[in-house]
C-alpha cells in the first residue's frame, strides 16, 4: 500500500508520550520488566519506529508480536531482545523462528512432538525458544489440564527446545462488573492450579496484560508486564474503569482543508444526499476517508478546528469527507480528527464509542496510506 506523502493528512506519533507511559507503568510495580506489545504495526503507530524507540529503554525485556513475519522485521533492524509471537505459528515455519531466535507460543502436545521430530530429521542446530500458553478461561489457545501440561513440560526438555516462558491471558481484567470479576478470579485459580505442575519455572512467567497491570497489580507474577494498549495511552476498559495512573495519548490524526465552499440552503452533501443544508453555510473538505481507516461509521460525528467542534456533514467517502465550518476558513486550515485542538480533545475512546467498538480497533484501523510523523 502506498503511503501518501504528498497529501495533507498525517498520523502523528508522540514518542515522548510513549516513553512516559512505559516509565510510569514501571514505577507502579518496582522491579518490573515490560514485554512491549508491538503487534498490528504497533497498534497502528509504526512497528519499527516504536520498537526502536523502546528498545534502549530500561525495563524493556523484549517485544510481543502476533506473527512470525513481525518478529523477523524486528530482527532485520537489529533488535536482539526477546521477541515473542503470541499467536500459533505452523510447525513448518518454526525452523525460521529457531534460526532467528524468535520465541513462539505453543499450546498443544501435537505441535511440540511434530517440531521435535522435524528438528531431529532436519538437524536444526539452534533450539527453538518456546512459551507454553495456558488457557485459563480465554478460550483461545493453550493447555487446559495439568496432565497435558506436565507432558509438555517434559517435552520441552528436549534439546530441540529452549523452555523460555509460560503465560496466560485474562479476558476480563478490564471490567468491574461482578460476573467479570468472578471470571477473573476463576482464571487466576486455574492458572495457579496449572502452574503447580511446573516445578522449575522458566525465565518468563507472565500473565499481566495492560488491564491486569492497571487494576490487578498483585497478579503481576515474576513482575513481567505485557504492555499493550496502555503503552499507547489508551484505557483498556474504554470508560468503564478509571486507570490507576495518567495515560498520555500517543496517537493523533490531523489533516488540512483541501477545499472550502459556501453551501446554499437546500443543497445536499455527499453520497445519498443524506445531508441537506437548512440555511447557507460554509463547508470544508477533509482529505481522509474510510480507505485510511477513518471509518464510515463516524458519519455524523465531529472534528476539531481552531478549538471548535465541527460536525461531519453527509456520509464519509472513501478518501474525503465534508464538515461544517464556523465561518469561511482558508484552504490549508488544520483539522484534528483525533487529538487536541485548543481546550477540546477527541480521544480514541471517543471515536470507539461513536462506532460502537473499542479503542484498540480505532488505532489498528489506521493504515499505511496515512503518512506517519514522529516527534519527541
Amino acid at each position: 500500500m502506498i503511503s501518501a506523502q504528498l497529501r495533507e493528512a498525517t498520523l502523528e506519533v508522540d514518542l515522548a508520550a510513549l516513553r512516559h507511559n512505559l516509565r510510569t507503568q514501571l514505577k507502579q510495580i518496582p522491579g518490573a520488566q515490560v514485554l512491549a506489545v508491538v503487534k498490528a504495526n504497533a497498534y497502528g503507530n509504526g512497528l519499527i519506529p516504536v520498537a526502536t524507540c523502546l528498545n534502549s529503554e530500561p525495563g524493556i525485556a523484549g517485544f510481543c508480536v502476533a506473527m512470525l513475519d513481525e518478529g523477523r522485521q524486528l530482527r532485520d533492524v537489529g533488535i536482539e531482545k526477546t521477541v515473542l509471537v503470541l499467536g500459533i505459528t505452523p510447525v513448518k515455519y518454526a525452523p525460521v523462528a529457531a534460526a532467528e531466535g524468535v520465541s513462539l507460543a505453543v499450546g498443544d502436545l501435537d505441535w511440540l512432538r511434530a517440531y521435535r521430530d522435524l528438528a531431529r530429521v532436519t538437524g536444526i542446530d539452534k533450539p527453538l525458544r518456546v512459551h507454553l500458553a495456558l488457557d485459563t478461561g480465554m478460550g483461545r489457545i493453550g493447555f487446559t489440564n495439568k496432565e497435558d501440561l506436565a507432558k509438555a513440560v517434559e517435552l520441552v526438555q528436549d534439546p530441540a527446545f529452549d523452555f523460555e516462558g509460560i503465560f496466560t491471558h485474562f479476558s476480563t481484567a478490564d471490567s468491574g462488573r461482578q460476573h467479570d470479576t468472578a471470571h477473573f478470579a476463576k482464571q487466576v485459580a486455574k492458572w495457579d492450579d496449572l502452574l503447580s505442575v511446573v516445578k522449575e519455572k522458566p525465565r518468563y512467567v507472565h500473565v499481566a496484560n495492560s488491564a491486569t497491570a492497571l487494576w490487578h497489580q498483585d497478579k503481576v507474577v515474576s513482575k513481567i508486564v505485557r504492555m499493550g494498549i496502555s503503552l499507547y495511552g489508551c484505557n483498556p476498559s474504554g470508560s468503564e474503569l478509571a486507570p490507576s495512573w495518567q495515560l498520555a495519548p500517543v496517537t493523533s490524526l490531523t489533516a488540512r482543508l483541501t477545499f472550502v465552499k459556501k453551501l446554499a440552503a437546500g443543497e445536499a452533501v455527499s453520497y445519498g444526499a443524506t445531508y441537506v443544508a437548512k440555511e447557507d453555510e460554509w463547508v470544508g473538505t477533509v482529505p481522509v476517508g474510510y480507505a485510511d481507516g477513518y471509518c464510515r461509521g463516524l458519519t455524523g460525528y465531529e472534528v476539531l478546528i481552531n478549538g471548535q467542534r465541527c460536525p461531519i456533514l453527509g456520509r464519509i467517502c472513501m478518501d474525503q469527507f465534508m464538515v461544517r465550518l464556523p465561518e469561511k476558513l482558508p484552504v490549508g486550515t488544520r483539522v484534528v480528527l483525533l487529538g487536541k485542538s485548543g481546550d477540546e480533545q477527541i480521544t480514541a475512546t471517543d471515536l470507539a464509542d461513536q462506532l460502537g467498538t473499542i479503542n484498540y480497533e480505532v488505532l489498528t484501523n489506521f493504515n499505511e496510506r496515512l503518512r506517519r510523523e514522529y516527534r519527541g
